[in-house]
């Protein structure tokens, strides 16, 4: 008999064809027919199929019976020797869901893949080539001073390495005091 691995509300059950199960409270009316996600998928006596493709063709459907209430789980806080005594509960939604098919699907068509973007990339667009350009060139360039490529170029310092050009007053002093 064919079975898979499902995932709803977190958790993962194994299921079959007409299997009832309590899964977390699903949003649909009762009568009313989902499609869960599949993570696993084997038939009568083959492998188990694990990979993406065969998982992406799969299809499990279910049928939800009933929306319940689980039972009452009681709360009870305590600290000893201060008098801190404190009791809840809380009751978990669910739903009964039935499964009534595992199927493993056709062939999805492939989806095209768009050139547009790369041919508009290609064509010459300034904002693509200032992100490629670098972390610190870039940003000398957007504050207005001379890229890396163009300080190489004319001798100078790249603007990441610069130095100040302002001298402390004490050497100053010193300069003026030794000549």
């Amino acid at each position: 008999m064919a079975y898979a691995v499902i995932k709803t509300g977190g958790k993962q059950y194994r299921v079959e064809e007409g299997t009832t199960l309590l899964v977390e409270r699903l949003p649909d009316d009762v009568g009313a027919s989902v499609k869960l996600t599949p993570l696993l998928l084997a038939g009568d006596g083959s492998e188990p199929k694990f990979d993406a493709e065969a998982i992406g063709k799969a299809t499990v459907s279910a049928e939800i019976l009933a929306h319940e209430r689980g039972p009452k789980l009681r709360v009870f806080k305590f600290k000893p020797k201060r008098g801190y005594k404190r009791r809840t509960g809380h009751r978990q939604d669910l739903t009964r869901i039935e499964v009534t098919e595992i199927a493993a699907g056709k062939a999805k068509a492939p989806a095209k893949a768009k050139a547009e973007p790369k041919a508009k990339a290609a064509e010459g667009g300034s904002a693509p080539k200032a992100k490629a350009a670098g972390g610190a060139a870039a940003k000398a360039k957007a504050a207005g001073g001379e890229t890396a490529a163009k300080a190489k170029a004319s001798g100078g310092e790249t603007p990441a390495k610069a130095k100040p050009a302002r001298a402390s007053k004490a050497s100053e002093e010193k300069a003026s005091d030794g000549s």
